[in-house]
């Protein structure tokens, strides 16, 4: 038996710790926390100093059992999670849960999974820091009482099923006020003039004037003056430049430039640092520091030296902006400088080479520049026109690396070089257009520039900016919009070869694609919220709590105090409201129905956004009509809501059976008989004819007919989400790449359904017929315990082979939904 054992939180990063450490070593991992609050109460004893309830739930039990039987029989115990907040706790509820012995117990911490840092930690080991468990008890505890009480508030008076947090309900009010003030934007138009020139040796080159006019007759009228004008260089002015390199990655950044030039979701950044971080190949990713070790410096500046010279090596140190910085004292860089491009799957790669080249740049010389101003004038009026170049004399860190930007307004092409020029050298015009520019709307955010705007602000922290923007899309207040933009016309004036021509242009505008955008669910329970808990969701308090949270970890605020602080003030709120508040239903009077008279409205439903015709207040009962996916509460018309009572539409017969078009929860389609077919992305239901209605039928019916027949049982074929597939018997059998899908061959057929029987009896690790149950293979080497449709997970430390069937009934029955009894009918009073 190992005379050590050292506990971490993740499988991944226990196998790499493995390697560095000898016999005496045994590394095991907790898989994440072993104990939090239950999933199914408050679990915080308010009137107890806020006491939370810690428990350890059923699938970890068996994984407790095993680390506490390993626990005794070693010398040593050595905590080893991540060294924030989270991981502290962590290492808090193991020494609880494990019981361990406090003499037998050692905390350490390491910001990169290399030898030497893990070497250094065992040989400085330090005590739990209670600080820092505090400060995540806090989080935990005030995001659970404001999660808690808030969404039984709006399950009440908005709809069921809906929840509410402390930051993510602030992120989702960020967006909601973007979009109102995009929509709420009355664009201005102003003529920008620009020119093209020529010098006396034919070189042509770019300039524009300093000065836009508010309409076209002042425009035009510009134009005019520079007929017949004679042009010359006013100026030429050169001066020196530089550029600095931008400080290694923090957590924030990093998503932002992963975004910029991977286009990586946030959460897809940071599942993929996790990796990198675990294979030991970058520090730890979770950190507001910008930081660099005397170590990493000096690496760097010998992978400078020794890629492209001493000349482009320059040491620096950075000053984070970030008010309470986390615990990580580094920022996130590679673990090995050298180590330029190692061995790893795409995304990893991707990933590391930008933080490896961030990183180097971050320790690289200034970029020497040489700026050019050129000033032109006319002879006929004072107005001057300017071009400016840009030179590179020596590149410095652009050799390697050159930050992104979001900051749309600014993104304009890099000035290049001009031609040779002299003062007082005359030049010849070409043309000069005067165009009509409106200003532009502010811009909705995308995930990174959430992520800056969050930052700003001093809401959230490192580690929860990733999961706090999947919250709020997975929740369906946000979505990932297509918004298609409208046309815009335009008017462009051109003066060329001594006459002014005008050009009638359009352009699209408006249009966004993978931007974040609220939906109409997003937007009500944004007001309601703002409407009566405008405390908890303003910015500034917001950003207070993470400072209140930053000084428990520093030790300078009793974390009881802030929770007792905090709920004094916000349950009473919470009762008050949820007592007195009208529900919230996003209502919007659009007119009146010209057939019945009657009002026509639209509003959140149970089922979703929906018109309705009538009031409760009516003598016949209203009537609904769905809202299409790509329409919302707050901007759609009377007449479009009106069109939407034509559904479902009538398309004629076919083979004997009605065809109607009509949308559902999945979108547009067509109804043939008892068969549901989904109309294409483009396509809808208020317009499809009964031609293309047939097409789609027909289209249907080939991919539905057999192909084959196998054991008495027929085989279909298909092509679904994960690609082509044959059906037989109930069972969808992917088709991979070896076989040719449009040609199946009889033995091709027989061999994939022989193939995917084999897996399906493999895949069964323990069977109870009788009892319906069994233990199947799941992905990621986990297992399911399976009873009909109910399926429940065991995590990857249970020994499947040897579960006993007594537990799996057990959890079975915790997760088999238990049936509604009708209440019955209370006996009518006699007369």
């Amino acid at each position: 038996m190992a005379k050590n054992l050292v506990i971490v939180e993740s499988p991944a990063k226990a196998k790499t710790i493995e390697k560095f450490l000898g016999k005496d070593f045994k590394v095991e991992s907790s898989f994440g926390h072993i104990a939090d609050l239950p999933s199914k109460e408050l679990g915080v004893d308010v009137e107890n100093d806020f006491t939370p309830k810690y428990i350890v739930d059923s699938d970890k039990k068996a994984l407790v059992k095993k680390l506490k039987d390993l626990a005794s029989k070693a010398e040593t115990i050595w905590l080893a999670s991540d060294e924030d907040r989270e991981g502290e706790a962590i290492s808090w509820h193991l020494a609880e849960e494990l019981k361990l012995d406090k003499d037998k117990t050692k905390r350490i911490v390491f910001n990169s999974i290399t030898k030497s840092a893990i070497q250094k930690a065992i040989e400085n080991p330090r005590e739990i820091n209670f600080n820092l468990v505090n400060a995540q008890q806090a989080r935990r505890v005030l995001d659970r009482l404001v999660g808690y009480e808030l969404s039984p508030v709006l399950w009440k008076k908005i709809k069921p099923g809906l929840s509410a947090g402390r930051v993510q309900s602030v992120a989702v009010r960020l967006i909601v006020e973007r979009e109102r003030d995009i929509e709420s934007f009355t664009p201005e138009a102003s003529f920008r003039v620009a020119a093209s020139f020529k010098t006396a040796e034919g070189n042509v080159f770019n300039a524009k004037l300093n000065k836009t006019f508010a309409s076209k007759e002042e425009a035009e009228a510009f134009l005019k003056q520079n007929i017949g004008a004679n042009f010359s260089i006013a100026s030429l002015d050169k001066k020196p430049a530089k550029k600095s390199p931008a400080a290694p990655f923090t957590t924030s950044t990093l998503q932002q430039e992963a975004s910029r030039k991977l286009y990586f979701s946030v959460s897809r950044t940071m599942q993929v640092a996790q990796r990198l971080y675990e294979a030991g190949l970058i520090t730890y990713m979770r950190t507001d520091s910008v930081n660099l070790s005397k170590e990493a410096i000096d690496a760097a500046r010998e992978a400078i030296i020794s890629n492209y010279g001493k000349k482009y090596s320059k040491e620096r140190s950075f000053t984070g902006k970030s008010k309470g910085a986390q615990e990580a004292h580094e920022a996130i860089r590679p673990t090995e400088m050298t180590n330029q491009s190692p061995s790893l799957e795409r995304d990893q790669a991707k990933l590391y080479e930008l933080i490896w080249k961030r990183t180097l740049a971050s320790q690289m010389s200034d970029a020497e520049l040489e700026r050019t101003n050129v000033r032109i004038k006319t002879d006929t009026h004072n107005e001057a026109f300017t071009a400016n170049g840009e030179v590179i004399k020596f590149d410095g860190f652009l050799k390697v690396y050159l930050e992104g930007t979001d900051d749309e307004d600014n993104a304009e092409e890099q000035e290049g070089m001009l031609p040779a020029m002299k003062e007082g050298e005359e030049i010849l015009n070409n043309y000069i257009t005067a165009t009509e520019r409106f200003s532009r709307a502010p811009y909705r955010f995308s995930e990174a520039s959430l992520v800056k705007k969050l930052e700003e602000l001093g809401i959230g922290r490192p580690s929860t900016y990733a999961p706090t923007i999947s919250t709020i899309q997975n929740r369906g207040y946000i979505e990932k919009g297509t918004i298609e933009g409208v046309e815009r016309k335009y008017v462009q004036l051109v003066l060329e070869s001594n006459k002014v021509a005008t050009k009638n242009l359009s352009e699209n505008v408006g249009s966004d694609k993978g931007k974040m955008v609220p939906t109409d669910i997003g937007v009500i329970v944004t007001d309601f919220l703002v409407s009566h808990f405008e405390g908890i969701l303003d910015y500034h308090f917001t950003a207070k709590v993470e400072e209140d949270f930053d000084e428990i970890a520093s030790g300078g605020e009793d974390w009881k105090k802030v929770m007792k602080d905090f709920y004094s003030d916000f349950h009473p709120k919470v009762l008050h409201v949820e007592e007195n508040a009208d529900r919230a239903s996003g209502e919007r009077i659009l007119g009146t129905d010209p057939k019945t008279g009657k009002q026509v409205s639209v509003r959140l439903g149970r089922f979703g956004p929906m018109v309705q015709i009538g009031t409760v207040d009516d003598e016949e009962k209203p009537t609904f009509a769905s809202l299409l996916p790509e329409q919302s509460l707050a901007s759609i018309s009377f007449e479009e809501a009106m069109e939407l009572f034509k559904l479902p539409r009538s398309l004629g017969e076919y083979e004997g059976e009605e065809v109607e078009a009509n949308v559902g929860r999945f979108g547009p389609y067509i109804r043939f008989g008892k068969k549901f077919i989904s109309l294409d992305k483009d396509e809808s239901a208020m317009d499809i004819g009964m031609d293309r209605a047939i097409e789609l039928i027909k289209a249907k019916q080939k991919a539905d007919a057999p192909i084959a027949e196998y054991e008495g049982h027929e085989v279909t074929k298909g092509v679904g989400r994960f690609g082509p597939f044959i059906k037989w018997n109930g069972i969808f059998i992917n088709v991979s790449k070896k076989y040719d899908y449009d040609n199946l061959s009889k033995a091709d057929i027989e061999e994939l359904i022989e193939i995917k029987k084999q897996k399906e009896i493999d895949k069964v690790v323990q069977d109870w017929p009788e009892e319906g149950i069994r233990i199947e293979k799941a992905r990621w080497g986990r297992h399911n315990i399976i009873k009909g449709k109910i399926k429940v997970e065991l995590s990857k430390d249970i020994d499947a082979a040897n579960f006993p069937l007594k537990e799996a009934i057990a959890l079975i029955e915790k997760k088999t939904p238990k049936k509604k009894t009708k209440a019955k009918p209370k006996p009518k009073a006699k007369k």
